[in-house]
């Protein structure tokens, strides 16, 4: 992913709000399937991490990415934004690569 990708996928998801929250039990199983299922419907979504969790937010968007096989576009405090294209249908059409 580019620089130019990045920005774009930064100021869409920049309006979204989190569907999901990381709390004192962290990255469980049951959040990573719910998350790897709702890019099924969102090709960006956003992730709150809460106070009460002891992890670094960078750890737990690389492995949720790992897990869910998309891309982290960006960490910001306790946000994280996650993205993964539709392989069929993509929704979120990215400026070209040069």
């Amino acid at each position: 992913m580019t620089s130019k990708q990045r920005a774009y996928l930064k100021s869409l998801a920049s309006d979204l709000n989190p569907i999901f929250q990381v709390g004192k039990a962290s990255l469980t199983p049951e959040l990573t399937t719910a998350v790897g299922e709702a890019f099924h419907n969102s090709e960006l979504i956003k992730i709150g991490v809460l106070k009460n969790c002891a992890d670094d937010p960078g750890e737990i968007a690389q492995m949720i990415a790992e897990r869910t096989q998309s891309q982290v576009v960006q960490v910001i405090g306790k946000k994280i934004v996650l993205y993964k294209p539709d392989k069929d249908k993509p929704k979120i059409e990215l400026p070209k690569a040069k």
